[in-house]
């Protein structure tokens, strides 16, 4: 089922400059042996349903900052906080500040999975959180792996994929190059390939990496998930196309709403806040629909 919701009452509260008081704290938790650092964010009150946020290729937990907003998932925490929503926003091992065990040469989409699994294990046993009440939102790289993480059976209430990889070859091969792509995939698991991006930043990745690009398919994965899924797709997303989200859609069976929007793979963050501020509200009207 393809359906839009009103934003109503949510845009109203989410616009005004009253902001609940969200409190912060840095935390730990372990995903197989290494430390994930994440920021946990709660509101006032009885604890409250968490969303955890994924964050996507290169980034952190914070997520990309701009003149509009201090990070997309700080500014998501803050407005998810508003509606009475917990968040623990994470840093996947090898990025942000969950590097004491593996570098970013190291990452794949299975140890990002891993690390998520790890998290919703975490919250499930968190007395500051509602752990009977846990959803995830991934945005691009992190949500392939929210995808991912809901088929093969994590216990979530609610999946939210914003510009989410459908299609990996497609996304990766337009980010690094047709030639660096075929390199990668031809390396071996552990040999490093180095990796120039489109604005400049050089990095490197390993074959196992690439490995992934090649054969990990989320959107087969969402085929085993058969709860409510929320799917924001920007018509003017360049890296990852807007028929991803509409794949995600054919390929799910259950309650879901594809939300289109005349934006790009950042929201339009560069430009103004309120496009993110949309995709909010109508997340979080989602996302309550279906609190426990």
């Amino acid at each position: 089922m393809i359906r839009s919701i009103s934003l109503g009452a949510v845009i109203a509260a989410m616009t005004t400059t009253a902001q609940a008081d969200v409190s912060e704290k840095i935390v730990t938790l372990m995903s197989e042996g290494q430390k994930v650092v994440a920021t946990l964010a709660t509101p006032p009150g009885d604890p409250a349903p968490v969303v955890l946020l994924l964050h996507g290729f290169t980034g952190a937990r914070d997520e990309l900052a701009s003149d509009h907003v201090p990070g997309v998932f700080a500014h998501s925490a803050q407005k998810l906080g508003d509606a009475g929503l917990a968040s623990l926003r994470i840093d996947f091992r090898g990025s942000g500040q969950s590097v004491a065990g593996m570098s970013f040469a190291d990452t794949t989409f299975e140890s990002q999975i891993t690390d998520a699994m790890a998290a919703i294990e975490y919250l499930k046993d968190l007395d500051a959180v509602d752990g009977n009440d846990i959803h995830v939102i991934g945005w691009s790289q992190g949500g392939l792996v929210a995808a991912s993480l809901a088929g093969r059976g994590a216990d979530v209430d609610t999946v939210s994929l914003w510009n989410a990889v459908g299609e990996p070859t497609a996304t990766y091969g337009g980010l690094f190059g047709d030639e660096v792509l075929a390199t990668g995939k031809a390396a071996p698991d552990d040999s490093v390939v180095p990796v120039k991006l489109p604005w400049g930043a050089e990095i490197e990745l390993k074959g196992a990496f690439f490995d992934g690009v090649a054969t990990h398919d989320p959107i087969e994965e969402i085929r085993g998930y058969g709860g409510p899924l929320f799917v924001a797709s920007g018509a003017q997303d360049t890296l990852v196309l807007p028929e991803n989200g509409e794949k995600f859609i054919a390929a799910h069976q259950g309650e879901e709403v594809l939300w289109k929007a005349d934006m790009d793979h950042v929201f339009n963050v560069f430009v103004t806040a309120d496009t993110l501020n949309e995709m909010l509200g109508e997340t979080i009207a989602f996302i309550e629909k279906y609190d426990d």
